[in-house]
């Protein structure tokens, strides 16, 4: 049986852990066993939300025991295929980089030794994983950024960073999602819009999917806002 711990988070929560690392393989384990307790209906389980490398399953401790909520995991985990079968979904995200969208992309290109349209090149090369959303409605936490463009962040986080900006921090990339502080590192703005609440599913990407960030250019990204595109 795969080795995880499992964690009491609270009288009403209880976290399966796959391991510590932010790891696709691991990431994969957490889906894997995500969508199989969901299959199960478990009575009494109000909400399972999958993250890096754990699993949150809140429960009403009236209906469920965390006992026997184990006792379901470790069954499922016998026989979990963690290969994913479904299609995989790729979201394009146009981003214009550097100037007044990307205000961070010179300091960063100057502090790894390379040119701002080396920074675009190797940032807008992979397809990024999306590990988990949360934070804010709608935030990509992002793995597969390449390790020439790890940078720590901020010392003193920006106060307010715009919505659609395309950022660097640790070891991660993101998209802000909504207007707010951040201790990241800014080198481009996308225009599309990660959150709609008048639609009936208000968030653009899921835990699961996969972001491809594409350069375009000013001009562009003007016309994308005048379409007001999803």
């Amino acid at each position: 049986m795969e080795e995880v711990q499992y964690i009491h988070a609270s009288d009403c929560a209880l976290i399966v852990s796959f391991g510590e690392d932010i790891d696709e393989t691991i990431n994969k384990k957490v889906f894997a066993l995500w969508k199989a307790l969901e299959k199960e209906q478990i009575k009494g389980v109000v909400e399972i939300v999958p993250t890096y490398r754990d699993l949150c399953i809140s429960y009403s401790p009236l209906e469920q025991t965390p006992e026997h909520l184990i006792e379901i995991c470790e069954r499922l985990i016998k026989n979990l295929d963690y290969e994913e079968k479904s299609e995989r979904k790729v979201v394009e995200v146009p981003v214009v980089y550097g100037g007044e969208y990307g205000p961070d992309l010179e300091y960063l290109a100057e502090l790894h030794d390379l040119t701002p349209e080396e920074v675009i090149e190797i940032h807008s090369a992979p397809e990024y994983r999306i590990y988990m959303v949360g934070f804010a409605p709608g935030f990509p936490y992002l793995g597969g950024l390449d390790e020439r463009l790890h940078t720590p962040r901020r010392e003193v986080p920006n106060p307010r960073v715009p919505s659609g900006s395309v950022g660097i921090g640790g070891k991660q990339t993101n998209v802000l999602t909504i207007t707010g502080p951040s201790g990241w590192w800014y080198i481009g703005m996308t225009p599309l819009v990660f959150v709609d609440v008048e639609k009936e599913d208000p968030t653009l990407i899921k835990p699961g999917y996969y972001i491809k960030f594409k350069p375009i250019t000013p001009e562009e990204y003007e016309l994308y806002t005048e379409k007001g595109e999803q």
